[in-house]
């Protein structure tokens, strides 16, 4: 009878492990698809900026667009948050993390960067009521917790966005305004 317990618990063991990869793979991928969502998003958004930007030119000879592509570069840097936000999402579900000073992938558990030698900051550590006196904490709590615990990380990642946004818009808005000069300069070469 020991022998059959033994085999049971090896089977569900495996199934439950095969179940957890399965999982971690579904949402990789469907984190991998909303990224690629994104990219495809801020492509058409350059395509608009760059039909703005000439348009402008060719009516006025001026390449001032800024207030014409305001929104554009607005929703350009929401994309960039969005996908930088689902990156740390893949990489948390390989229990990994990215370096603070070079970026490189490492193991979440990692004390310095293998890579630059940077001192990581420690793992923070949420702390979970356990009610009742038993040892399972309810779902409840587990939720609520964790709904905390997101909306802070939420939070302070909107603020480091917002600061960037400003620096990002008008690092488009020159890209755009030298390959349009770029443009109409290889133009006027083949006339």
């Amino acid at each position: 009878m020991e022998f059959f317990e033994k085999l049971g618990k090896k089977a569900s063991d495996t199934f439950n492990s095969a179940a957890e990869i399965t999982n971690k793979i579904a949402s990789e991928t469907k984190i991998k698809f909303k990224i690629n969502d994104c990219k495809s998003k801020i492509k058409d958004l350059y395509l608009d900026i760059g039909k703005i930007v000439y348009q402008k030119f060719a009516l006025d000879g001026k390449l001032e667009v800024k207030e014409e592509i305001e929104e554009q570069l607005s929703k350009i840097s929401e994309y960039t948050n969005q996908i930088e936000e689902y990156e740390k999402q893949i990489l948390e579900l390989a229990n990994m993390k990215q370096c603070e000073n070079c970026k490189n992938k490492i193991e979440r558990s990692t004390k310095f960067c293998p890579e630059c030698g940077t001192e990581q900051p420690a793992e923070e550590v949420h702390e979970v009521e356990v009610m009742g006196g038993e040892d399972e904490v309810s779902p409840e709590n587990s939720d609520e917790n964790y709904n905390e615990a997101e909306n802070a990380s939420q939070e302070s990642n909107k603020e480091e966005h917002e600061n960037s946004t400003e620096e990002v818009k008008e690092d488009v808005a020159e890209e755009v305004e030298e390959a349009v000069k770029e443009n109409i300069e290889e133009d006027n070469k083949t006339e």
